[in-house]
């Protein structure tokens, strides 16, 4: 979608399947909404489809962190001829990209619709750049020239954090913008 620049100020909020992301897009329409709409922009939805597996034996499934096993036993790979075992993975690769893109599309558009119930004009953006989210965020902050760009809060673990690393983290420190990060409320 051609996203239409204005004289205001730019706001994009980036989601994913996660109910942090859900809470941070909720959070942006309760306390920004007249802000947003003053600006004379639309919000902006971003959304990075799933890169495509790095490894030929498991692939991540369209949502969260399941992995599903590739359908063919290692035995059989042996038996097979290379050509034939790289064009398999190749083209159960690109049906499982091509079921990323629907289920990220189906989420942005879930996105786009709850924005309206709440009138505020959005615009959909899925980024479908091959390599890291937190990366690929930082470049659309740039491409789109944005002003304030938002984020939930995954609550990673120190463990987790440490091994692959907070993508909020990474844009609070390498956005070209202001970034809010929106944590979602302690339940006590």
């Amino acid at each position: 979608m051609a996203v239409v620049e204005k004289a205001g100020k730019k706001v994009m909020v980036a989601i994913d399947e996660s109910m942090s992301s859900y809470h941070a897009l909720m959070w942006l329409l309760k306390n920004l909404r007249e802000t947003i709409n003053s600006s004379g922009n639309p919000l902006l939805i971003c959304m990075v489809q799933p890169s495509p597996p790095t490894n030929p034996n498991v692939f991540a499934a369209p949502l969260g962190n399941a992995r599903i096993n590739f359908p063919i036993s290692s035995s059989y790979v042996y038996s097979l001829s290379l050509s034939l075992c790289v064009e398999m993975i190749l083209e159960y690769v690109k049906s499982v990209q091509e079921q990323n893109k629907v289920v990220s599309m189906g989420i942005l558009e879930k996105a786009k619709g709850i924005c309206t119930s709440h009138g505020v004009k959005a615009e959909t953006i899925l980024i479908a750049e091959v390599g890291d989210p937190k990366v690929a965020i930082c470049n659309a902050v740039e491409k789109y020239n944005i002003n304030l760009l938002i984020l939930g809060d995954h609550e990673l673990g120190l463990i987790q954090r440490v091994l692959v690393g907070s993508v909020s983290s990474y844009c609070v420190q390498n956005a070209k913008c202001p970034v809010l990060v929106v944590k979602k409320p302690q339940i006590k």
